[in-house]
């Protein structure tokens, strides 16, 4: 169907006709959906997580803990589905499922007896309305950045879509909002009327009025292999690194709380929560140096990537990484200024080039990249092997851009191409 409308699109129907046209069309299939998988949402309390970094691990954190807890729940993002403790990876491609399959997945979480639902919410998927007709009862602020400003024709309007979730439970009478205080954003999304709110916060320690409660996470100690932090005079342990992952249980534990899990209880959930594939994942094939796999595909999470290993990097670091073709061309520029700060050794290569020409876009990269040492390499897979020929010991291989992806998109193809599985394959070349 959707080929059939960018056909429409393209070649017959005039472009003012279209944009008129498209809204009622995904309109119409989400009430269908919704229609003929009986409304499930409706029957469970659903929580929105939205913003540009962290959905995610977030997602699966607050799965993680209420499932814990006895409250079965099931989950869709970007990375994988789970109904109670059965999970799966998700191989759609999407962020946020089709309206058919989610209302699918919904009232299969529904049938097997899930009371709550925990949905990953893109802005992308709200501007083709399949947020409509989930009758959600939370919504969860992570961060904004720049990301998809193509697609939305600016950021002012990439922020409005994602607030449109907010918008949307407040019309609810019992309704209930987490919010990330440290985002420089987040007060647009505090003006949607939301009845209950609760804000966490590490940096700014302002108390706003606009809300019921504020979480303050203290005391935070990142290490190379878990982060430890205090929250309301308990002291917190994560296996995951890095003050993003921080800021990620931080709402979890908002979310949590509103659902009245003990503080107690919360903490030791967390003790043991996996990490989330492809999310600043530890390859570890006894080499004496580390190597992590993660998602970073714009500035601003190549850069916090890149800071969270420099704080217990004991050598150099070296970035593997790309940008993908045909959108968002902008942060080329600014991913390489960021490697060429925060790196020792860069290596650019092919991320999804689709329909543009690699050279080009490394060119693009390579136009922010100063003072450092450059390998551009087109092949992802020579790519990874040079990294980790350059890896002495102590160093940290950072492969960025694609993490959990298990493909490559070029202008003809789509190749079978996961990062982990290279790197443990070379990697075990290397040491065998």
């Amino acid at each position: 169907m959707n080929k059939i409308l960018r056909f429409l699109e393209k070649y017959i129907i005039p472009k003012f006709l279209y944009r008129l046209f498209q809204p009622i069309y995904h309109y119409f299939l989400v009430a269908l959906a919704a229609f003929i998988y009986g409304f499930p949402s409706r029957k469970m309390f659903v929580i929105g997580v939205t913003g540009t970094k962290g959905k995610t691990t977030t997602c699966n954190l607050i799965a993680h803990i209420f499932n814990s807890n006895g409250l079965k729940t099931g989950m869709a993002t970007t990375v994988n589905f789970r109904i109670g403790e059965e999970e799966w990876l998700n191989k759609t491609g999407h962020t946020m499922l089709g309206r058919f399959q989610l209302q699918k997945l919904l009232a299969k979480m529904l049938k097997l007896g899930c009371h709550y639902a925990v949905i990953e919410t893109s802005s992308e998927g709200i501007l083709q309305y399949r947020h409509r007709f989930i009758d959600y009862d939370m919504a969860v602020f992570t961060n904004l950045s720049s990301e998809h400003l193509e697609r939305h024709g600016g950021f002012e309007n990439y922020r409005t879509a994602k607030i449109k979730l907010f918008e949307k439970i407040a019309k609810k009478e019992n309704s209930f909002g987490v919010y990330n205080l440290d985002d420089k954003n987040v007060d647009y999304f505090l003006k949607p009327a939301v009845k209950n709110k609760y804000g966490y916060q590490i940096k700014l320690k302002i108390k706003n009025q606009k809300l019921n409660h504020i979480l303050e996470i203290e005391d935070i100690n990142l290490l190379p292999d878990k982060s430890k932090f205090t929250v309301n005079k308990e002291d917190f342990e994560i296996p995951l690194i890095g003050e993003f992952n921080v800021y990620n249980t931080a709402a979890a534990i908002c979310v949590a709380m509103f659902q009245n899990i003990p503080i107690k209880q919360i903490k030791k959930s967390l003790v043991n929560v996996k990490p989330i594939p492809g999310r600043m994942e530890k390859i570890n094939e006894g080499q004496n140096f580390s190597v992590f796999v993660d998602y970073a595909h714009t500035e601003d999470a190549l850069k916090e990537a890149l800071s969270a290993l420099r704080v217990f990097c004991k050598n150099k670091i070296i970035v593997v990484f790309g940008c993908g073709g045909d959108r968002d061309k902008a942060k080329r520029f600014k991913m390489g200024k960021v490697a060429s700060e925060m790196a020792d050794f860069i290596i650019t290569t092919s991320d999804n080039p689709r329909s543009e020409n690699p050279d080009r876009i490394l060119s693009e990269i390579k136009s922010g990249i100063s003072n450092i040492n450059l390998y551009e390499i087109i092949d992802r897979r020579e790519a990874i092997k040079k990294a980790i020929s350059l890896a002495e010991k102590d160093d940290i291989v950072l492969i960025a851009g694609k993490g959990h992806e298990t493909s490559q998109i070029f202008k003809d193809k789509r190749i079978y191409f996961d990062d982990r599985e290279i790197a443990i394959e070379i990697l075990k070349l290397k040491f065998q």
